[in-house]
């Protein structure tokens, strides 16, 4: 991935942005443009370059669609509303896009990020970028597990609790490529560590939970994981969901 742009194509049609170790991606196909999360506030200033390369603009996007309601993914929801763009998120999350902090999480996080010194270099970079200052969005609730989302690609929507209450995965089941936003990760920002993984404690509401919808990941059979901060996993869900299972609530 280019350090200067921040975006690279990670499978045909479909653009990881990367900005303080937080993803978004981009999906063109043939009926239209949904960007899924939204980033820190700092990935606005990512998206107009990608959207040139691809000869698009702001208006080009028809949707976006939220994997969860964290400060950290709706970081441009708003922005992009205001523009016109609709944006969609699983009713279990709706209230905390509005509210992107309100949110308790398993294990107070100041205590936990102090605790885990490898972890402070990437909150300070996502600080950084935005994400004291992000700005809730009133997003539809009109995500269903199950069902695809009436979006550009019409993914199917995989209600994976845990994480957040209404978390979910989206799947591209023809291209064999799978949105997990943060239900399943390969860089924990809050402890620095690398591989596949759930979220630490410090931000995740229900750790078992978490853990119980690496199985809905896994039954995809996906060969593409684009996660929500940290690489792709380019080499089958199964193996990832397995080890983010053995490493278990951390």
């Amino acid at each position: 991935m280019s350090e200067r742009s921040g975006w690279s194509e990670v499978a045909p049609g479909f653009f990881r942005l990367s900005v303080a170790d937080v993803n978004c991606y981009l999906m063109q196909s043939a009926d239209g443009i949904t960007l899924f999360d939204a980033g820190l506030p700092r990935t606005g200033k990512v998206l107009p370059e990608l959207l040139g390369h691809l000869g698009a603009r702001r208006s080009d996007i028809d949707a976006v669609v939220l994997t969860h309601g964290h400060f950290d993914h709706v970081g441009t929801a708003r922005a992009l509303q205001d523009d016109g763009v609709t944006v969609v998120v699983h009713p279990g999350d709706a209230a905390l896009a509005r509210h992107p902090y309100r949110y308790r999480p398993a294990t107070p996080r100041l205590l936990y990020v102090l605790g885990h010194p490898r972890g402070i270099p990437v909150i300070t970079r996502m600080a950084a970028a935005g994400a004291l200052t992000v700005r809730g969005v009133d997003a539809q609730p009109r995500v269903t597990h199950g069902h695809p989302v009436d979006v550009p690609g019409a993914p199917v929507a995989l209600w994976t609790p845990g994480h957040t209450d209404g978390h979910c995965a989206y799947l591209f089941e023809s291209q064999g490529v799978l949105i997990a936003g943060d239900a399943l990760v390969t860089l924990d920002p809050y402890t620095g560590e690398e591989g596949p993984q759930i979220v630490a404690n410090a931000a995740t509401a229900d750790p078992e939970a978490a853990i119980d919808s690496l199985e809905t990941l896994a039954a995809t059979g996906a060969r593409v994981v684009l996660t929500g901060h940290g690489a792709p996993v380019l080499d089958g869900v199964g193996s990832a969901a397995a080890a983010a299972r053995r490493r278990g609530p951390h």
